[in-house]
């Protein structure tokens, strides 16, 4: 029997110091919540395997990929990343990459597969920034395009802040396009030209929200007419949210999950679902948050 299968390591939520636990306890929590609750079994969850090397190197410069890996990354670029860098931090971070790169063979065999870390989307080719040393979704994009029958890849990022990284490294690939719906005064401040960016105002409510994504959506679908999707669910677009400047509620955000899940599944494209960014001063509502994208999942394809 087919199951919903979700990227999960311990390390995922690493051992950081104490003025960064938070919100990094998430991925913990979540995975608790979901196991909690029923949502999901064990069976649901796999470990990661050995990262792939080749795969990032095929999204990151050989430089600052041995620069991480050597702890030799300058100071100036390594407050960028905003995590003290350390031996342990890398190996996380090259996990959750791994961890969305087996899932696009998940996703291919069964329709959907999640990554309950991921959304990387602002480290660059040559480095990172705002928590993100590798962009995830972008190596799992470049992979299906050499080791699959993938041709046309679009990534749906709908976390509250722009996909910066992930524009700059597909700008010149035909075959991947990058899709932004983001808070047009939220980081980055400086913002990069995805194939489609949709800015919102400070306060977006969620009517607005959804209606401008339910008019965009489609569009997107069938001008791209991709055989692969990335979706980033980012939960910071929430109106609780210290980063975010939008004002989505729980139930808005679930919304938005059902339409893009329920389309992406009607429509048959296989989706990889990583979760991004969530700064809700209360951890219970970013896990609900979360928790709400698994259960969408779970209802729509399982």
């Amino acid at each position: 029997m087919a199951l919903l299968k979700i990227a999960y390591h311990p390390i995922f939520k690493h051992n950081l110091p104490l003025g960064h636990r938070f919100p990094m306890s998430k991925y913990e929590l979540l995975h608790q919540q979901l196991l909690h609750e029923g949502t999901c079994t064990e069976d649901n969850f796999f470990t990661p395997g050995t990262p792939d090397e080749a795969a990032i190197l095929a999204v990151h410069t050989k430089d600052y990929v041995q620069s991480l890996r050597e702890l030799t990354l300058e100071p100036r670029a390594a407050r960028k990343i905003g995590f003290p860098l350390s031996e342990k931090l890398v190996e996380r971070e090259h996990v959750i990459t791994q961890g969305t790169v087996e899932g696009c063979q998940f996703a291919l065999a069964h329709g959907i597969a999640m990554n309950i870390a991921g959304g990387t989307h602002h480290a660059y080719p040559d480095r990172g920034e705002a928590f993100c040393l590798f962009n995830d979704q972008a190596v799992g994009a470049r992979w299906l395009l050499k080791h699959t029958a993938v041709k046309k890849i679009a990534i749906i990022d709908l976390d509250v802040h722009q996909g910066n990284g992930t524009a700059v490294i597909f700008q010149n690939e035909p075959k991947v396009f990058t899709f932004s719906m983001h808070g047009k005064s939220n980081y980055p401040f400086k913002k990069e030209q995805s194939d489609w960016d949709i800015p919102l105002p400070n306060e977006t409510k969620d009517d607005a929200y959804l209606d401008t994504l339910h008019k965009a959506l489609p569009k997107l679908l069938d001008q791209v007419k991709p055989d692969f999707v990335f979706y980033l669910s980012g939960v910071d677009i929430l109106e609780t949210d210290k980063l975010g400047k939008l004002s989505c509620t729980l139930k808005g955000c679930k919304e938005r999950d059902q339409m893009v899940l329920g389309t992406l599944r009607r429509l048959g494209i296989p989706t990889q679902v990583s979760m991004g960014g969530g700064y809700s001063p209360e951890i219970k509502t970013i896990i609900e948050a979360h928790a709400n994208t698994y259960r969408v999942a779970q209802q729509l394809y399982f």
